[in-house]
């Protein structure tokens, strides 16, 4: 049987017998409103994929199956129900997966990190924020402020990690205080705290809805970042086949995603609540993060790096075998049996392209630094632009002619993370070209070194508005 021998290369006993009416169970823990685990969790249930896989003969001729799924909004609860048997597979990024890792092996148990869903090797996607109107600009602003993250996540080792590289005390300099995202969130609003550190998607969703401003990205930090999945070790060696089934539908959803990314980001909204021009900003083309299911150097690091901190912290006083827990002996079979090449995937650190005209010019479109894109209500598509002042003056555009802007997204131009263009900074030369940074000192470096004014979003969008007028004149 093609799907034996596959599997056969993977080294794995494979339990032969008499078909009999067995009823399996395959109990999934997702994240949904951690819109990274999407792929892993949301999509395949959404669309039921995992049905569309699962093994229907030799062994699994006449079983029954028993598919559950439960959401949650961490790593650390889902790790206490796979602890207590009542999980199989769970998605949560790299540092609670270590945390998992370490709550297992206390428990004489064991699990496996099977795959990466989606990242960032440079750390972007982890982020701290401050309320709207703080006078708050940088991280260096933060000492002896009081900061919430959510414990036990991996916003809280970007943070922790960020402290130490400013020379501080992390028990001394700042006041950590744990906090879930939706309570973080009402602190913002309320200004009951300084800032506040989350993981994907917060650090973007916060801003987005106008109630604080990203002040810090995980980039600035340079320590990769991701999402992935877990498995129960016992389970994966009793049902080899399903855990292979459930990545062949991670991939499929993968694909839908690259696809069609506006509808699936309509579709992540309907379910999560997370609005879809957020789930855009993500994981449409050139987004903050990228869906990647290989195992690629950075992600092995970060989870040794994850253990490492989890350590200085006295959560374990072992040393974790990270090369133990990472095996990705199942999403190579599954890469093979979708007649996909893992190994060029793995060598591959492309950000989801993107291969589009200007809308103003309809030239191709070649430098990502300078991307900028509106998403006008009632169309479903993006309109990609090949400059941030094209897009201010199309969106300026659209709303003149009684259209509603849903968002205008722009690309840091020293880093090429991707931007909600009313958060960002603009530096415009004395062409009137613009381009957008994430910070204010960014813009004001580009500027003292090439000349220039630094603008906000609004007084960008004037600009691009008057000197239209004057070209079209």
């Amino acid at each position: 049987m093609k799907f034996r021998s596959t599997l056969a290369g993977l080294g794995l006993l494979l339990l032969v017998g008499n078909a009999h009416a067995e009823t399996i169970r395959v109990a999934i823990g997702t994240q949904d409103p951690t819109i990274n685990t999407a792929t892993g969790g949301l999509i395949i249930r959404e669309l039921k994929l995992l049905e569309k896989y699962l093994p229907r003969d030799g062994k699994y001729k006449d079983v029954q199956w028993d598919i559950q799924w439960k959401s949650f909004t961490s790593g650390p609860p889902l790790t206490n129900e796979q602890v207590a048997g009542k999980l199989d597979i769970g998605s949560m990024a790299d540092f609670p997966a270590v945390l998992n890792y370490a709550a297992h092996l206390k428990a004489g148990k064991k699990t496996l990190f099977i795959t990466a869903l989606s990242g960032s090797t440079t750390g972007s996607g982890n982020g701290i924020v401050v309320p709207a109107g703080s006078s708050v600009h940088s991280l260096a602003d933060l000492k002896g402020k009081q900061i919430s993250v959510p414990f036990g996540s991996t916003a809280h080792n970007l943070l922790l990690r960020a402290i130490t590289a400013q020379g501080w005390d992390p028990e001394k300099d700042v006041n950590l205080v744990s906090q879930a995202p939706d309570v973080g969130g009402s602190a913002l609003q309320a200004n009951k705290i300084d800032a506040h550190a989350d993981f994907v998607p917060f650090a973007e969703l916060f801003p987005y809805r106008g109630f604080a401003r990203k002040i810090y990205d995980g980039a600035q930090a340079k320590n990769p970042t991701f999402h992935g999945t877990l498995v129960d070790a016992e389970y994966a060696a009793k049902y080899p086949e399903v855990i292979v089934a459930y990545l062949r539908a991670s991939i499929e959803a993968d694909q839908l995603v690259a696809a069609e990314p506006e509808k699936f980001s309509e579709l992540i909204e309907k379910i999560t609540g997370v609005e879809a021009e957020v789930n855009y900003l993500f994981h449409g083309p050139l987004g903050i993060q990228t869906r990647d299911q290989t195992w690629k150097p950075e992600y092995r690091a970060a989870t040794k790096t994850a253990a490492d901190t989890l350590k200085l912290l006295k959560r374990t006083d072992t040393d974790l075998d990270i090369d133990a827990f990472i095996d990705d002996r199942f999403i190579r079979a599954a890469y093979k049996q979708a007649g996909l090449d893992y190994d060029a995937r793995l060598k591959d650190y492309g950000k989801a392209p993107l291969k589009a005209k200007n809308a103003k010019t309809g030239e191709t479109i070649a430098d990502p630094l300078q991307v900028a894109q509106v998403w006008v209500a009632g169309e479903p598509q993006v309109r990609h632009y090949a400059s941030p002042r094209n897009a201010l003056e199309a969106a300026r555009a659209a709303e003149a002619a009684g259209r509603k802007v849903r968002v205008v997204y722009a690309h840091d131009r020293n880093t090429g993370i991707k931007l909600f263009a009313n958060q960002a900074w603009f530096a415009r030369d004395a062409k009137g070209n613009l381009s957008a940074f994430l910070l204010k000192e960014d813009a004001e470096a580009w500027t003292k070194a090439k000349g220039g004014a630094v603008l906000d979003y609004a007084a960008a969008s004037a600009g691009a508005a008057t000197a239209a007028v004057a070209s079209a004149k």
